[in-house]
């Protein structure tokens, strides 16, 4: 019998000072069985800096050919790709042709060697390239639930991630 995947939920209130960008928003997520709880909150790091109403989770782990998020215009057409991880600079490449913007957000370990051999990544002008910290990845994990209240204040560059338990300081770098 397969595993199921676990939904996860989350009310994200965005206080963005720097932007001047306000918005809260229901996430509906579902953790897949091979999906870490690191991985499911990076993917709520990707909404929040992202963060539109047509913004939207994909089946991601489920289809290889979707990133984990994705918005589309009202014609169904892509606007922004959204992948979270290491992913393969083919893919990316793929994405980049078929939309106009299209983003990484890359963590874990692995993530200085895998930007120098992704060589193919460096020439594509519409892709953009985020790191999340390592300490990030670990913090946010505390405010982990299977249904979150969440607050994201930016401040002077200054991303801080409030839950009911804990807060995260979130550091990103932009790698490209």
């Amino acid at each position: 019998m397969a595993l199921k995947a676990t939904i996860y939920k989350a009310d994200l209130n965005i206080a963005n000072m720097d932007v001047h960008q306000y918005g809260d928003y229901q996430l509906t997520m579902a953790l897949h069985p091979s999906e870490t709880v690191e991985r499911l909150m990076v993917r709520v790091l990707a909404f929040a800096r992202f963060a539109s109403e047509e913004l939207e989770f994909t089946k991601d782990l489920f289809e290889t050919d979707e990133p984990a998020l994705w918005e589309k215009d009202l014609t169904g057409q892509l606007v922004q790709w959204i992948e979270v991880g290491l992913p393969d600079e083919d893919k990316v490449k793929k994405a980049a042709a078929r939309c106009k913007n299209v983003a990484v957000i890359a963590y874990g370990s692995a993530v200085a060697e895998w930007y120098k051999r992704s060589s193919k990544l460096k020439t594509l002008s519409n892709v953009q390239v985020w790191q999340l910290s390592e300490a990030t990845t670990e913090s946010i994990q505390q405010l982990c639930e299977r249904t979150m209240q969440l607050q994201l204040n930016v401040m002077d560059g200054e991303w801080t991630l409030i839950g009911d338990q804990a807060q995260a300081v979130i550091e990103w770098t932009q790698l490209q």
